[in-house]
């Protein structure tokens, strides 16, 4: 968990939009994923305070979010390097769809900057590991050509690992990356609006060799949040 900024920054509004805005933002990705309800999970605490912004708040990492029991999460601890860089998520939810209960897994963003990531793993520690990860779910996804999953947009790759992890294992999940517009982090690159957020994405998905036609894509969604609704909003933005 980063250290929260006061007014600014993809954790902050997300504290905003889940504290304050919660029914209005559920009703944003239920838009987007078709869900008839939403249920967030609360995060847990913990005994370590490592910054006094986060006053004790343990945000959800990996497969944490299961049930201790679920052969998913047990089978996790063996599937993904345990140690260092685990998936940290920015909400969890629980999703109602057609019938079935699906996992809401989100990664919120507010400026360009956030999107570049490299994995710090060692080649005589995880790395391994994460590569033959990252080589299984490129093959899920469809993917046979672009850049290397581990290097430039890694935070993002991994994220397809978990939701690759999932549903092999015949747990119904989806990823929303919601990325907000308006943000004002000194120093940083904050699109005011979706249209603003589309070449850098487009980036992305070039450099992981997503085409955007595998099944498992269809169960990564996008939502562009404005920092505050009452403003215009820009093109591919949601409000209601």
């Amino acid at each position: 968990m980063n250290n929260i900024g006061l007014g600014y920054g993809s954790e902050w509004h997300m504290l905003r939009m889940l504290g304050r805005h919660r029914a209005w933002f559920t009703q944003q990705v239920l838009g987007i994923t078709g869900g008839r309800a939403l249920t967030w999970q609360d995060f847990g605490f913990t005994q370590s305070i490592a910054k006094a912004s986060n006053y004790g708040d343990a945000e959800s990492k990996g497969m944490d979010f299961l049930p201790i029991e679920d052969p998913a999460r047990v089978a996790w601890r063996e599937w993904w390097p345990q140690s260092g860089g685990v998936q940290n998520w920015d909400a969890i939810g629980t999703l109602e769809l057609e019938g079935v209960r699906e996992w809401v897994l989100v990664e919120a963003k507010g400026n360009l900057e956030e999107l570049e990531s490299g994995t710090k793993a060692a080649a005589h520690g995880g790395l391994p590991l994460i590569q033959q990860r990252l080589r299984e779910s490129q093959a899920a996804f469809g993917v046979t050509s672009g850049g290397d999953w581990t290097k430039l947009y890694y935070q993002y790759a991994n994220r397809l690992a978990a939701l690759h992890f999932l549903t092999q294992r015949g747990v119904p999940a989806r990823l929303v990356f919601v990325y907000f517009t308006g943000d004002a982090t000194s120093g940083r690159t904050c699109p005011a609006s979706a249209s603003q957020w589309h070449p850098a994405l487009e980036a992305v998905k070039k450099h992981l060799g997503l085409t955007g036609h595998s099944a498992l894509e269809e169960r990564v969604h996008e939502l562009f949040v404005p920092t505050c609704p009452l403003t215009k909003l820009g093109h591919g933005e949601v409000l209601q």
